[in-house]
């Protein structure tokens, strides 16, 4: 089946005049004027870590122009942006048009908005709807602009303004080495190997650690996560998922008994770090260079994928999942895409996991989930180790919104938080039990206390037809398992 959701919308490769480099507390005053910049000549910056703002122009007092800078060596992608402003003064309004996005399909068409946070209030909250517009501008040559009113309340905060909740490396790295210094015996972290930049790329292993015995036959569930680097939420799902696996909950208890769970947090740090949407450092979209990565231009997928095959050969291994995690720009919910096979049994196995995680998140969407072997997508993570691992290993991606999710209860869209992505992730994770069938292992009513150790799980005593996913049948009968007010004066 061709794939009908395609992510990339079309796309606008030109922009008035090229942009380089990021904005560096740059003023932005009148025409004519000469002197230091007074109170209310508006300093914006986006030399930080995952800062993205090109340029700016004076259009009025009261509006301005704003130039997405496309990602470093590739001017093709124009998305993500994250800048602070500052030197304003109380109660200033202004209006700021976004002005050169490379996709024309946007969520912005659906409600969507920025984010907004300033030093006095830390939280990311997003504008309110009714002041963002999103259409085509015929002073840019008819593409599509956002705009967007916003007073400033606090003459003495910074502002931060960005497309969606960012996620940092320097995020990551902390939270990784926060996890480390806690020395859980189910947890390790290793270096697969360094970027470009000579950037860390972490590969984290959760299992309980009688599973790591050489002699033991292990079974595998892979994830990778934000080789997209403007693909943030996709980040805190990754997080949901960590987060739950080395938790005290019961499930995650039984899970860490019996499985071997491999995470790749963050496949492009570069990127990351340099604020692109898609591209790594050299430019590439590495989600397209799966077939054949380069050591030295695309080496984070080069040790990833080494990694996996490495997995694939080893006969005390059996690597069941691959999943790779993004988030998407056109769709609202969490949902999945996965490949098509000639072999109708192995068709039909790989659409029980998502029914399964439709049973327990109420986010996800079976109708978005999509199965395809489009050409396009030929050298992503998910068709190419669908094409060359083991027959029985389920390849998957899994997309979430950028902006908001649906349920089949109600008829209105709720916008994600940090805590929803997280709570996907959560629920992602919590699946892994009803798929292999060790809801049994948990007891009726979990308490906080530990539960005593389940038996060994012997998979060298298992033949692989008696560890079937389970059946729809087993999925209609199993069952399912607050943001702040906007706070800032309105324009």
């Amino acid at each position: 089946m061709a794939d009908k959701k395609c992510d990339s919308g079309s796309e606008s490769d030109s922009t008035e005049e090229p942009v380089v480099g990021n904005v560096n507390k740059f003023a932005v005053v009148p025409p004519g004027y000469n002197g230091r910049p007074k109170k209310g000549h508006m300093i914006f910056d986006a030399c930080f870590e995952c800062g993205n703002l090109g340029r700016v122009d004076y259009i009025t007092e009261y509006e301005y122009d704003l130039f997405i800078r496309p990602d470093t060596c590739n001017p093709r992608f124009r998305v993500w942006f994250n800048f602070t402003v500052e030197n304003v003064k109380a109660d200033q309004r202004a209006i700021f048009n976004i002005v050169n996005f490379s996709k024309t399909k946007s969520l912005y068409r659906e409600g969507m908005s920025p984010l907004v946070k300033s030093t006095s209030r830390p939280k990311w909250v997003r504008i309110p709807a009714k002041h963002v517009y999103y259409y085509r501008c015929p002073d840019h040559r008819k593409n599509y602009v956002m705009s967007f009113s916003f007073c400033f309340d606090k003459e003495d905060d910074i502002y931060q303004f960005a497309y969606c909740y960012p996620y940092s490396y320097t995020r990551l790295q902390n939270y990784l080495d926060n996890l480390e210094k806690k020395n859980m015996d189910f947890f390790s972290r290793e270096l697969l190997c360094l970027t470009v930049q000579q950037r860390r790329l972490d590969m984290i292993t959760i299992t309980n650690p009688d599973n790591l015995d050489p002699e033991e036959t292990k079974r595998v569930v892979y994830l990778t996560a934000r080789v997209h680097p403007g693909e943030t939420p996709a980040s805190y799902v990754c997080q949901g998922v960590i987060d739950f696996l080395i938790s005290n909950h019961p499930i995650a208890k039984v899970l860490r008994e019996h499985i071997v769970f491999k995470i790749v947090p963050m496949l492009n740090p570069d990127g990351v770090y340099l604020g692109n949407y898609r591209c790594s450092l050299m430019g590439f979209d590495l989600n397209r260079h799966w077939l054949e990565p380069s050591p030295w231009a695309h080496p984070t997928l080069y040790a990833t994928k080494n990694n996996l095959m490495e997995l694939d050969r080893s006969d005390k291994c059996v690597l069941d999942f691959y999943i790779d995690l993004h988030a998407h720009s056109t769709l609202m919910n969490g949902f999945m895409y996965g490949n098509t096979y000639e072999d109708m049994e192995r068709y039909e196995r790989q659409s029980v996991f998502p029914k399964l995680l439709c049973a327990n998140a109420e986010d996800f969407s079976l109708n978005n989930t999509n199965f395809n072997r489009d050409a396009v997508k030929a050298g992503t993570g998910r068709r190419t180790l669908g094409g060359c691992l083991d027959d029985n290993s389920h390849c998957y991606t899994l997309e979430v919104s950028f902006f908001s999710y649906q349920t089949s209860s109600s008829s209105t869209a709720m916008p994600y938080t940090e805590e929803g992505y997280m709570k996907l992730g959560r629920n992602l994770a919590r699946t892994f039990l009803d798929y292999y069938k060790m809801t049994g292992l948990i007891s009726a009513k979990p308490s906080s206390s530990i539960v005593p150790k389940p038996g060994r799980y012997n998979i060298r005593d298992r033949e692989r037809a008696n560890t079937d996913p389970p059946s729809d049948k087993h999925y209609v009968n199993s069952h399912r398992s607050s943001s702040l007010r906007y706070s800032y004066q309105e324009f």
